[in-house]
């Protein structure tokens, strides 16, 4: 009997010593949160229309947040970088009546470019800086499906319109991808 007490005693005793040294190595740390990107389609409205991936691939500018909005016949996404207002991206589409004639003569900006092969007719444009808004790069163009579409890039201050001027045709690349998805977006 005496053995077995002992054994006992001499069992709790080093599970004892166990316990301490358990309770002296610290947790291990807890894994990092899991981070999931979310694309700009989630955010609605014209957002559906952008892709994250695809503006960073011809503009070379990454974006992680969108916001959409609708105001009377206009929709509107921007995306920009979490955290920054600029740089950013507007699309916008807005119903209309116009025809190519109105277009061409009321809508596109003077100075504007002549853009092939987009839409009914289309134009690219860019803006010096001015006060708060940097330098800009616009594509528009009007849809066979009574829309008028604008693609705008603008800069935070500090690059000159020859960023802009440099960015445009890449915007128009963008543009030339959105517009088959603008055709299938419902009015």
């Amino acid at each position: 009997m005496r053995a077995r007490t002992g054994m006992i005693g001499m069992g709790l005793f080093l599970l004892a010593g166990c316990g301490s040294d358990a309770a002296a190595v610290p947790p291990p740390p807890a894994p990092p949160p899991v981070v999931t990107a979310l694309p700009a389609s989630i955010a609605g409205g014209a957002c559906v229309l952008l892709d994250y991936a695809a503006i960073e691939e011809t503009t070379g500018t990454r974006f992680t947040v969108a916001a959409a909005m609708e105001h009377q016949k206009t929709r509107t996404c921007v995306v920009q970088d979490e955290g920054a207002s600029r740089p950013d991206l507007v699309l916008s589409l807005t119903a209309t009546g116009a025809d190519q004639g109105v277009f061409t003569s009321e809508m596109v900006p003077k100075g504007a470019t002549t853009v092939k092969e987009l839409g009914k007719g289309a134009y690219r444009s860019t803006t010096a800086p001015a006060g708060d808004d940097g330098a800009a790069a616009e594509v528009g163009w009007l849809t066979g499906e009574g829309r008028l579409v604008t693609l705008r890039y603008t800069f935070p201050v500090g690059p000159e319109r020859s960023a802009a001027d440099e960015l445009a045709p890449k915007l128009v690349e963008l543009a030339r991808q959105v517009a088959p998805k603008v055709a299938d977006f419902p009015k």
